[in-house]
């Protein structure tokens, strides 16, 4: 997609401050500190749009980043290890599990994994919450540029073989899309995602 303007239109820390005006919507969802905010500025050809943080959780509500007028790429708060209290965990929960539910705007969710490790527990209850779901995800595998070529051919296919048995599918029917924020691998081809899934820069 060629970018003409981008924007942090709306930070959202409560159902009832969801923007209005049903232009479509693509999520991004992994762990805290898998590389979402770096992702997105790649995405967005931005340098520091979306705060790249060494400390996990600190995302706490929903970012809507306006793009060209057209779409909405909404940055989740991570799961996984945050450091917060049960309260503001059960706030968050409630946040965007009513968002990701209920949202009729929102066309479909980019997961992100870290390519170095294996899937973690969480993001493997993601896949199974995705793969039942009814919106169209895609896989990401974030931080490829920090593997090497025979860590790749030996990582990959193994978080592709637990990707698939979470969503119950074969091989062939789950895709994994290697992306990295330094070199942009990948993102031409997370942008042809987004476009076929919101219909969107057509």
């Amino acid at each position: 997609m060629k970018l003409r303007s981008v924007e942090l239109s709306a930070t959202v820390g409560h159902l009832s401050q969801l923007p209005t005006d049903g232009l479509p919507e693509i999520a991004l969802a992994g762990r805290s500190n898998v590389g979402k905010s770096s992702l997105l500025n790649k995405l967005l050809n931005r340098r520091n749009l979306a705060r790249v943080s060494n400390s996990p959780g600190k995302t706490r509500t929903l970012n809507f980043y306006r793009v060209n007028d057209l779409l909405y790429l909404v940055d989740l708060p991570g799961y996984g290890f945050a450091k917060r209290s049960p309260e503001e965990r059960k706030q968050w929960g409630a946040l965007v599990n009513g968002y990701v539910t209920d949202r009729e705007s929102l066309k479909g969710i980019v997961q992100i994994v870290d390519s170095r490790h294996d899937p973690t527990a969480d993001d493997l209850e993601m896949v199974r919450w995705l793969a039942y779901g009814d919106r169209p995800y895609l896989i990401v595998a974030s931080k490829t540029d920090k593997l090497s070529n025979n860590q790749m051919n030996k990582q990959l296919p193994r978080a592709h073989r637990s990707i698939a048995e979470a969503a119950e599918r074969t091989l062939e029917d789950t895709r994994i899309q290697p992306f990295s924020a330094v070199t942009g691998r990948g993102r031409e081809d997370v942008w042809r995602w987004i476009g076929d899934t919101t219909h969107a820069g057509r």
